[in-house]
């Protein structure tokens, strides 16, 4: 199966594309719109500053809302789960395609790196078989969306949310590429979901 990595300069797509391959999937990374909008899979991953990002993705994010409006999935990764929110205290706007804001984080030490446990929320096709498994975060802001959209958080001297889930949208702070079987496992995860939109 195809996954489209949206191109916007950043950093980590390389890792993101070898775990797809790992997973069975054909993993390209683009910047054409069609190629984008029609994938049976789009992946917003990279690491970075979510209005640079923004930036970056400006020429595609048409063809990301089109997707979107169509119920064909969109998976974010990182500051991609970022970019799902309409603004960030880093400074900027995100794609607004859910309510919500980019928080820096407040509590603990600051970036959170490191691994922890996932504590889901509700059922989830991501999140299958994942309750309690141990991901990879590396991240300095947080999600904290104004609809009830999480699906799992961590404790990180307080609640990070670590997934969320909406319509066509799904979306990790943590780095599947990094996080080993658990990561696997949800890619593996986000292709089914894929198949059956």
């Amino acid at each position: 199966m195809k996954v489209v990595l949206a191109d916007y300069g950043a950093g980590n797509t390389r890792s993101v594309c070898a775990a797809f391959a790992r997973a069975g999937a054909e993993p390209v990374v683009s910047t054409d719109a069609r190629e984008i909008r029609e994938a049976p899979l789009a992946v917003i991953a990279g690491v970075g500053h979510v209005a640079a990002a923004a930036r970056g993705l400006a020429p595609v994010a048409d063809a990301l809302h089109e997707r979107i409006a169509a119920g064909r999935p969109v998976l974010g990764i990182c500051v991609g789960v970022q970019l799902f929110f309409e603004e960030s205290e880093e400074g900027g706007r995100g794609l607004g395609f859910l309510a919500g804001s980019v928080r820096r984080l407040r509590a603990g030490r600051v970036p959170h790196m490191g691994w922890n446990p996932l504590v889901t929320a509700r059922d989830s096709r991501l999140l299958d078989g994942l309750e309690g498994a141990d991901v990879y975060f590396a991240h300095s802001f947080a999600v904290e969306p104004a609809e009830e959209v999480a699906i799992a958080h961590v404790d990180h001297e307080g609640t990070v949310v670590a997934a969320i889930e909406s319509g066509a949208l799904a979306g990790v702070q943590f780095h599947p590429e990094r996080s080993g079987a658990a990561g696997a496992r949800l890619l593996e995860n986000a292709l089914a979901w894929s198949r059956s939109a």
